[in-house]
């Protein structure tokens, strides 16, 4: 059975106990928690595969306010652990003052560039899976207008929107696309009763399809959702099965195969900018049993022509954040 050594919590959980075995990775969760069905439990799945398949264990870490960030890189770093992975774009500032103290240790960094020599920048063509989505939202709905929540208004938040935006348009050009962000602050992460009211808001306003990028706040939206009657569209992890019959697809985003693929390369973990999308399975949409009668043959047909055609680059989506700007609304 695989050991893992787990820290949970405030400042002193933080503390490594001496058995911390040298050159084990970390990993170090964003804000939301290990367990929010989305992007934390992605980059958590990964990890479990990668112990599984080889044995090895590894220190983790669910953070409980932002500023723990800088003192659990230090922490692990100080321990040992190498690659230390850390999930999220809110790192990068601390990553930014540690990795160089630290010129020894790798670092893996998920959707944030920092352009240190021992740090691995793990970027997502997001726009790409939620363009695919956004086709699938439009095939699907009934009423001309769809949704989109996010939870915090960030530029990275926006790529996704933008993307869905475009794919909705590509399929219904005079579709209506309500768009939402939870809040400001990084508690728009895990507030699924805000979530549950910008969806009833939505649907109050004719959507009757509704795709979050939003973490935990997720939940609540796609629970609404099923509450009320009409089609989530779930992020990063695949959330089809939280409400079968009720969720579209999941805009998957394998954050699951970067954690893994850092663990796996150890110490001799490559450095620079990588970057995961269609072309190279680092996102799509799912397909599975829980939302197989909610996707006809032609819908599929449909999408999976346009991941060929973005895949070879015949077909291009405005990423929001090379202009902070999106062609169509």
């Amino acid at each position: 059975m695989t050991m893992m050594k787990h820290f949970l919590g405030a400042a002193a959980t933080l503390a490594l106990g001496a058995g911390a075995a040298l050159a084990d990775p970390a990993l170090i969760y964003d804000l939301g928690g290990k367990f929010d069905k989305s992007f934390n439990e992605s980059a958590h799945n990964g990890a479990q595969r990668w112990a599984e398949e080889t044995g090895g264990s590894y220190n983790e870490v669910e953070l409980q306010s932002e500023a723990q960030r800088e003192q659990a890189l230090r922490r692990f770093a100080e321990a040992g652990n190498n690659p230390i992975v850390m999930v999220g774009f809110a790192f990068g500032e601390s990553l930014g003052e540690v990795a160089a103290e630290y010129p020894d240790t790798k670092f893996a960094i998920i959707d944030m560039v920092v352009e240190e020599p021992n740090v691995r920048s793990v970027v997502f063509n997001e726009h790409q899976g939620s363009y695919l989505v956004g086709m699938m939202a439009a095939q699907a709905s009934e009423s001309g207008t769809v949704g989109f929540i996010g939870g915090m208004d960030i530029p990275l938040i926006r790529k996704f929107a933008c993307g869905y935006v475009q794919g909705v348009k590509a399929v219904n050009p005079d579709a209506t696309v309500i768009q939402n962000m939870t809040g400001t602050t990084p508690a728009a992460w895990n507030d699924p009763v805000k979530g549950s009211e910008l969806t009833k808001a939505q649907i109050s306003q004719g959507a009757d399809v509704v795709y979050h990028a939003a973490g935990g706040t997720g939940t609540g939206i796609l629970q609404t959702a099923a509450d009320e009657g009409i089609l989530g569209i779930g992020v990063d992890s695949n959330q089809n099965y939280l409400h079968p019959g009720s969720i579209l697809t999941s805009m998957v985003k394998r954050v699951d195969n970067a954690v893994y693929d850092a663990m796996s390369a150890g110490t001799d973990m490559e450095t620079g900018i990588q970057v995961m999308g269609i072309s190279n399975e680092g996102v799509g949409y799912a397909m599975d049993e829980h939302n197989e009668s909610l996707v006809t043959d032609e819908m599929k047909a449909a999408v999976d022509e346009a991941a060929e055609k973005i895949a070879s680059g015949e077909l291009e989506v405005h990423d929001y954040m090379s202009d902070n700007s999106c062609p169509v609304e």
